[in-house]
Parts: C-alpha cells; sequence; structure tokens
C-alpha cells in the first residue's frame, strides 16, 4: 500500500514539473509580446531554472525563445553587446538539442533571425573594434565562425586579440587556423556601382556578373586576395618571442617553410626574428633567398642594404641599394642611404685631418686629405640631389646637401637650396 502512495505522489510531482516548465514557456512567449525588459528578463531566468528536468522539445523552445527574446532587446539598444552574444549561444544550444533529437523544427524557424544576427555580431564586432573593446569582439566573431564554419571570423579575432594585448588567445586562435591549413587566398569579385562610382565587393562571380547584366554595375573586375598564411605564422612566430621562447618561434617557422618554401612571408617573418637578435648575417641569408624568388623587390634589396651597413659591408650595402633603385627608380630612400654610407667615410678623413701635425708631410697628406673628401662629396651629392627631388620632406637630406654645396663652393645652388628650404 506504501508503494502504491509513493507511486501516485511521484506521478504527481511529475506532472507538476512538466506544467511548470509549460507554464514558464507560455510565461516568456507572453512577456517577450511586451516591451518590458526587467519583465522579459525575469521571464527568460525563471524559464531557465525548469530546464533540467524539461523534455528535448521543451528545451529547444526555451533556447529559441530565448535567443530570439535576447535578439529583439540587442536590436532595441538594451545591453546591445551582451544579448548578441547570449542571442548566438541560446540558438547554438537549440541547434545542437534538436540535432541530437533528430528534429528541426525551432531550428527552421529560428534561420532568418540567425541570419540577422550573425549581421549584428559583424557590425558589433566593428563596434568593438573602434571603441577598442578587442575581447567583446574576439566573443562576437569566434561565435560567427561556429555559426558559419568561416575561418576567416577566426583570422579577425585572433588579431583582434593581438591587438587587445591578449596574446595567449590569440596564440590559441592563430594555432587553430594552422591546424585549418587556412591561407585566406582567393579572389574578390567586384564592379563599379552606376550610382556612386564606387567598387562592390560581390559574395561571388555570380552574383557580380548579374549585377553588370542588369547594368546596375560597371567595369567588372577580379582581385587577388594574397595568402595569410605567412603572417599567421608571423605572428604565433612573434607572440612565442614575446613570450620569450624564440627557439620555438624559429622552430615553428623552419616547419612551416618545408611545407611552404616559395611563401615569400614566411621567409621575411624568419629573417625578422633573426634581425630582432641582430644575427644580420643569417637575415641576409635569408633575404637572399627571397630576391632570388622575387628579383624586382625594391623593398628586399633596400632591407639588404640596410643589413649589410649593420655589419660594416658598405660596398655591399651600396650595391644592394644601387638593385633596389634598379627595381624602383623612385625609391627615395635608396638614393639617400647610398649617400649616407658614402658620407661616413668622412668622418674617418677628418678625425684624420685633425691629428696632423704642421711637419711638411702632414701638411701634404691634410692636402690630399681633402682632395679625398672633395671626390666624397662630389659622389654623394647626385644622390642626395635625387632624394630631395623625389621626397622634399626630407630635412636631413636637404641639410647635409647644403654643407656639400658651401664646402664645395657652389654658391648658386647652396643660395637656391636655402630658399627652397626657408619656403
Amino acid at each position: 500500500m506504501k508503494i502504491k502512495i509513493l507511486g501516485a505522489a511521484l506521478a504527481i510531482a511529475l506532472t507538476t514539473g512538466a506544467m511548470a516548465q509549460k507554464d514558464q514557456l507560455k510565461a516568456l512567449e507572453k512577456a517577450m509580446k511586451g516591451t518590458d525588459i526587467m519583465a522579459i528578463k525575469s521571464a527568460i531566468s525563471n524559464a531557465e531554472s525548469t530546464m533540467s528536468a524539461a523534455t528535448d522539445v521543451e528545451k529547444a523552445q526555451f533556447f529559441y525563445l530565448k535567443g530570439m527574446a535576447t535578439l529583439d532587446l540587442a536590436q532595441k539598444n538594451a545591453d546591445k553587446s551582451n544579448n548578441l552574444v547570449v542571442s548566438a549561444i541560446a540558438f547554438a544550444e537549440m541547434e545542437t538539442v534538436e540535432k541530437a533529437s533528430g528534429k528541426n523544427k525551432f531550428t527552421n524557424q529560428a534561420k532568418a533571425a540567425v541570419e540577422d544576427l550573425k549581421i549584428a555580431l559583424l557590425n558589433g564586432a566593428v563596434e568593438d573594434q573602434n571603441n577598442k573593446k578587442f575581447a567583446s569582439g574576439v566573443t562576437k566573431l569566434e561565435l560567427l565562425y561556429k555559426m558559419n564554419n568561416n575561418p576567416e571570423m577566426l583570422y579577425y579575432a585572433a588579431n583582434f586579440a593581438v591587438m587587445g594585448k591578449d596574446y595567449d588567445k590569440a596564440l590559441e586562435l592563430y594555432e587553430e587556423l594552422k591546424r585549418k591549413n587556412y591561407t585566406g587566398e582567393g579572389i574578390n569579385y567586384q564592379a563599379k556601382s552606376v550610382v556612386n562610382d564606387q567598387f562592390v565587393t560581390f559574395a561571388n562571380k555570380q552574383e557580380r556578373d548579374q549585377a553588370v547584366k542588369l547594368k546596375t554595375h560597371i567595369e567588372p573586375r577580379d582581385e587577388k586576395v594574397p595568402s595569410k598564411r605567412g603572417e599567421i605564422y608571423s605572428n604565433i612566430a612573434l607572440i612565442l618571442v614575446e613570450k620569450g621562447k624564440t627557439d620555438e618561434a624559429k622552430k615553428a617557422l623552419q616547419e612551416a617553410r618545408v611545407t611552404n618554401p616559395d611563401d615569400i612571408g614566411l621567409m621575411m617573418a624568419e629573417a625578422d626574428l633573426y634581425y630582432k637578435e641582430k644575427n644580420f648575417e643569417q637575415y641576409m641569408k635569408i633575404l637572399e633567398d627571397a630576391a632570388k624568388k622575387m628579383p624586382n623587390s625594391s623593398e628586399l634589396f633596400f632591407n639588404l642594404g640596410v643589413a649589410a651597413g649593420k655589419v660594416d659591408n658598405y660596398d655591399l650595402a651600396i650595391e644592394y641599394y644601387e638593385k633596389a633603385i634598379k627595381a624602383n627608380p623612385k625609391y627615395a630612400d635608396a638614393y639617400f642611404n647610398i649617400a649616407i654610407v658614402k658620407i661616413d667615410k668622412d668622418q674617418k678623413l677628418v678625425d684624420e685631418m685633425n691629428s696632423l701635425g704642421t711637419s711638411a708631410k702632414d701638411n701634404k697628406r691634410y692636402d690630399e686629405i681633402k682632395k679625398e673628401r672633395i671626390i666624397l662629396f662630389k659622389e654623394a651629392m647626385p644622390y642626395l640631389e635625387k632624394n630631395v627631388e623625389l621626397d622634399s620632406s626630407n630635412e636631413d637630406a636637404m641639410r647635409t646637401l647644403l654643407n656639400i654645396y658651401s664646402f664645395l663652393d657652389m654658391t648658386d645652388k647652396y643660395k637656391a637650396l636655402k630658399a627652397k628650404m626657408d619656403n
């Protein structure tokens, strides 16, 4: 008889619990029809407290309602950033429950809202970036990545983490991109709007071509998006260096180069590590390999020139700067650096002049040095003149050139340059 009484009590309790869940879900639906924000939050909380014993259908319904309610609150600017995140998590839990039960009733009902949510999350991440709330932006972009399975969102999330100086999080995200072998390579399909003459990027070639066909856009063009692999590995390495793990950083880049030997970005990232260590010989070795793959890169040759100067190989430095100029005749800094390398030799000559005495032999050497200085300045002068022609903002170049004109008694050029500087 006691067993029957207990069984009856249990049945009553179960019935009461089931009714409570349904009542709370109805209360939430009712609250959502109103405008009282606190009432909606309270209804969500009350319904959530009954979900531990709910059926899968009731759980899916609750997560659907919670997602819809918090999205609506976010769209009304009520705790917008937090509610967007809560909404995304709720919809994700709804999908998980329905997939496990083999149903998709609420998943289908939420499709339009989820698409709106994705746009809101992306816009929210942009707002977070503008407001320097990088951690909040990382959360939104990670959710977008999970919703779309789009690794590009993971890439941006990693960048946000770097900007927010959360290097542990950034490393975690970059490592995930590395495991996915994400490159970011692709093609942007663009065309110019006839309304405002601005180029627009379309989701795919078909949409772009259709817009051109409808004559809403003109001048279609394909823009190649370069690989981001080098940047990703470089950032991994830089974070490891920041954490004092330089050897791990080198190993990561060397492993990456084995599978991607022609990736210039990876080569430059590894070279930068050696540059930071002041290992200029190894830095130059990697850059020389890179220059073989990019023989027209003025930037590579310029960097090689700087490195050669660091190891006091000035003739080689000038040779590399000349190659940079050959690749880009308007490379103003290369002209300036050649002039500086040449003029730097002058200090030794000045020191020697100052050490001389007044003997006939010393006087003879003094005259020889003066002639050497004249030759030196005449060699440097055209490079400085070219730099000033290309870059009128380089005051160091103009002052140096002014001193040379004065030393060489080039009065007309001195006056012209002085007037230009005064103006």
